[in-house]
């Protein structure tokens, strides 16, 4: 395994949505938080397997070759890759947080087909044409989508496989969260604010820099840049919405287990928290 520091070299971010990304995870204590959330049992953890069931099931048919993953994090899905297709892939893996990039070294120390690299998905430091599966799991939200993809149709390799996954915006969960808990959380920090309550005991929401696309206008903005969406699927299916769905998840604990059970391309996939999206580029 190979660590490499590339210097950023994006603009500066100009909007209060893209600062908020920015900032996120950028030191250890961040990055090994939230890796812990993921290998919990809350809402969290749920998402996580769910989302690492569809990407898995996804690349089945692929038989191997060059692979990028952007936007890494602390490097749960490479060492999965590592562990269930040993071999079958050389593994490069960048995240613009130092600190998730470090996580991920340690997740990985010994592996020989893994290079790990600091870079923004808008700016990627890879030759065209260098991957024949390019991944972007849980990180189109936080940035600029249509310059995103742009980088990921430059690298992978023509009739290459890229995956692309994204919050769903019209589901239940999604909208009550973003535009009732979220909020609300919000608001009753500020009362505890105003009644002295102490800094570390005070409720909130941070602001997440997250802006989700829906699937339709997804995969519009995959054709225009060269890429043919061949499947969807939605993923971590609840009906429930927060904080029910968090009181559930304590005696609810099948999904583990079985996360077939938490994905739906049919009728279900109203429920879907979040959905992924494998397209391939054109060949020319």
């Amino acid at each position: 395994m190979s660590l490499v520091g590339v210097k950023h070299r994006g603009r500066a971010e100009h909007s209060s949505r893209a600062a908020a990304a920015a900032v996120q995870y950028q030191d250890m204590a961040e990055a090994l938080g939230y890796a812990a959330a993921h290998d919990g049992w809350g809402p969290s953890a749920r998402y996580f397997y769910s989302r690492l069931y569809v990407v898995q099931d996804s690349l089945r048919a692929c038989p191997g070759g060059e692979l990028l993953d952007v936007g890494c994090g602390p490097g749960m899905l490479v060492r999965r890759l590592l562990d269930t297709r040993p071999g079958d892939f050389h593994i490069t893996a960048c995240d613009q947080s130092r600190a998730m990039i470090k996580a991920a070294a340690d997740r990985v120390a010994g592996a020989d087909d893994v290079d790990l690299t600091v870079a923004r998905i808008e700016d990627l430091p890879f030759p065209d044409e260098s991957f024949d599966v390019v991944l972007a799991m849980g990180v189109l939200e936080y940035t600029d989508a249509a310059r995103a993809l742009r980088e990921l149709a430059r690298v992978v390799r023509p009739g290459g496989l890229v995956l692309v996954t994204m919050l769903n915006p019209h589901g239940p969960y999604r909208l009550f969260e973003w535009g009732v808990f979220w909020p609300a959380l919000r608001l009753l920090g500020r009362l505890e604010r105003l009644l002295h309550v102490r800094t570390g005991r005070r409720h909130g929401a941070a602001v997440s820099g997250i802006r989700a696309v829906a699937p339709v206008r997804l995969r519009r903005m995959l054709r225009e840049v060269g890429l043919r969406p061949e499947d969807m699927v939605h993923y971590d299916l609840t009906p429930l919405v927060p904080p029910l769905d968090r009181v559930a998840r304590r005696w609810a604990r099948n999904w583990r287990a079985h996360p077939e059970r938490t994905v739906s391309r049919g009728t279900r996939r109203w429920m879907g928290t979040g959905y992924l999206v494998a397209a391939r580029r054109l060949c020319q």
